[in-house]
């Protein structure tokens, strides 16, 4: 469907390319007569050229992009690099189809070459921020801050790279959440792919549990844990200690550790392994207790 969509934009910018360059031919708009000299100039054979470059440049774009998708690696710099590419490849072919077809047309690309350079200029005091955006792509990338398929979390908003552009990248979260960052406002990136990340869980027992003995059945516990879901934790969980007293229970502290994005999982895993290893172990929830005092 993104396809067919680039295929209709890149035909209708061409014919409306011709068209203004038809235009500006003469000095006064006469359709009629301006197709009727532009058909002679041009004939069947300028048309077939045209079509000619349009759809050969179209078919080496996609062979480009089909060749790429051929390339699977779990290596984030690699995956990078295609994702940049193909970026690159649908820019340099929209900018080729222009140029050539300009060309077939009989147009002074030096005078337009040179028309570019002010253009460029002008607009460049007035897009700023675009600028910004492929200058802190490029370095982005050269000094490897992040790679698709890396979990960064930037302004609050912690998801898994999916596209890096020239101007932006891509966010998705866990929920499936695109956001679609400029690459000027990529700032105080935290890349949490680097390393591996910790699942907490926090589980309460009653006071009434003799926690000495529980401790002596908690490493045995966490190594069945562990071995029931080793595609999940990189190791045994560790078993931390006491880490809170609360009014009607006493809060045990565990974590185990994970890729990043297991982190979530993880300590879901890791909460409903505990409750039914530690009911089979006789260590039920605790409720809450008031104690009455009367005078």
């Amino acid at each position: 469907m993104n396809r067919t969509k680039h295929i209709i934009k890149l035909l209708v910018f061409a014919v409306l390319a011709v068209v203004f360059y038809l235009i500006s031919k003469g000095d006064s708009f006469d359709l009629k007569t301006i197709l009727s000299e532009s058909w002679e100039k041009i004939g069947w054979g300028g048309i077939g050229r045209i079509c000619l470059v349009i759809f050969g440049v179209l078919a080496l774009q996609y062979l480009v992009l089909l060749l790429l998708s051929f390339v699977k690696s779990e290596n984030h710099r690699v995956r990078t690099v295609m994702t940049l590419t193909a970026n690159l490849v649908r820019y340099i072919a929209i900018i080729a189809i222009i140029i050539a077809v300009l060309s077939l047309l009989r147009v002074d690309m030096a005078t337009i070459l040179a028309g570019l350079g002010v253009i460029a200029l002008i607009i460049g005091f007035g897009a700023e921020s675009l600028i910004a955006d492929v200058v802190t792509g490029f370095f982005i990338l050269v000094d490897n801050q992040y790679n698709v398929g890396d979990i960064i979390e930037v302004g609050g908003f912690r998801g898994t790279v999916t596209e890096i552009g020239i101007r932006t990248t891509c966010l998705t979260d866990a929920g499936g959440n695109i956001k679609i960052i400029n690459n000027s406002d990529m700032k105080n990136i935290l890349n949490r792919s680097d390393k591996s990340s910790k699942a907490v869980a926090d589980f309460s027992i009653p006071y009434e549990t003799d926690l000495v003995k529980l401790e002596e059945k908690i490493p045995a516990l966490l190594e069945e844990i562990f071995q029931a879901h080793p595609e999940v934790f990189k190791s045994a969980p560790v078993y931390l200690g006491v880490q809170t007293l609360n009014s009607s229970s006493v809060d045990l502290r565990f974590v185990a550790e994970v890729g990043e994005s297991d982190i979530y999982s993880g300590a879901r895993i890791l909460n409903h392994d505990l409750f039914v290893g530690f009911r089979g172990l006789g260590v039920e929830c605790p409720f809450p207790q008031v104690d009455v005092h009367n005078r």
